[in-house]
């Protein structure tokens, strides 16, 4: 009875203090962005003038929360906090760095790779996807299960990313995606709370499109996703997860399209 109470107790803490922190977050940074707010300010879908604090802010605040929610082992928190924060800082890097580049996708920042150029997003894909694997290596003891985990993460940060196009979009699914995690046993729940708090905390400014989660958000919110459904899986659920998430990078476009849809 004890351990089912410490469950929801930890899922409760996780929600809440992803949610406080990353208002409080938002607030900070739109009252000192650093690097000025010029830097932090882009044009959405319908040439509205938004700001980026969202995303920096939605990282900051499920990094923290998923870190000290209570009861998970030392090298959950560190696997979370490394796959968060390295997914948050890849985005941010491509949000400042690559605004102005009109490439997007897998094979575009390949194809200047071949080049040899080495694009923001270039960084990003192999930043994220290396923290990825190194998450998915403290979380999972089998190489073959590390190497799954390490997709996983990855890819639900790029997903997740994929569905940021219109307002509330990504924040939205993240809400969705992380709900069915909450009724999982051990750190599943916390880890699945953390990321529906801080998206819950922006969610209102986002539809009223006076922020947006850009990479930094989007690619944080998801790579948690990503660690808490490593953490409730077996390599069963590993593998479709896996591979439900490399065709959905497969059909990144059509993705993107079906979300602006929506």
């Amino acid at each position: 009875m004890a351990a089912a109470g410490d469950g929801v107790l930890g899922r409760i803490s996780a929600l809440l203090g992803a949610a406080g922190t990353t208002r409080a977050a938002h607030a900070a940074l739109r009252k000192r962005p650093p690097g000025g707010a010029v830097l932090w300010e882009r044009k959405n879908y319908a040439g509205r003038t938004v700001d980026l604090h969202a995303g920096l802010a939605t990282a900051a605040g499920t990094a923290l929360a998923a870190a000290t929610a209570p009861g998970l082992p030392a090298r959950t928190r560190t696997a979370t906090a490394l796959a968060v924060l390295a997914a948050g800082g890849c985005g941010a890097y491509d949000d400042v760095c690559g605004a102005d580049d009109p490439r997007r996708g897998f094979r575009a920042h390949l194809s200047a790779l071949r080049h040899k150029e080495i694009t923001s997003g270039a960084v990003k894909l192999f930043g994220i996807g290396a923290a990825g694997l190194a998450a998915g290596a403290l979380l999972k003891e089998r190489p073959a299960d590390k190497l799954l985990a390490g997709v996983v993460i990855a890819g639900s940060a790029h997903l997740v990313n994929l569905l940021d196009v219109r307002p509330g979009r990504a924040a939205g699914a993240v809400l969705a995606a992380g709900a069915p995690g909450l009724l999982r046993r051990g750190p599943a729940g916390p880890l699945s709370a953390a990321p529906m708090g801080a998206a819950a905390a922006v969610i209102g400014d986002d539809l009223r499109e006076r922020t947006m989660l850009g990479d930094a958000g989007a690619h944080a919110l998801g790579a948690a996703l990503g660690v808490a459904i490593v953490t409730g899986n077996g390599r069963r659920g590993l593998a479709a997860h896996a591979a439900a998430l490399v065709a959905a990078a497969a059909a990144g476009d059509r993705v993107s399209r079906t979300a602006a849809a929506l």
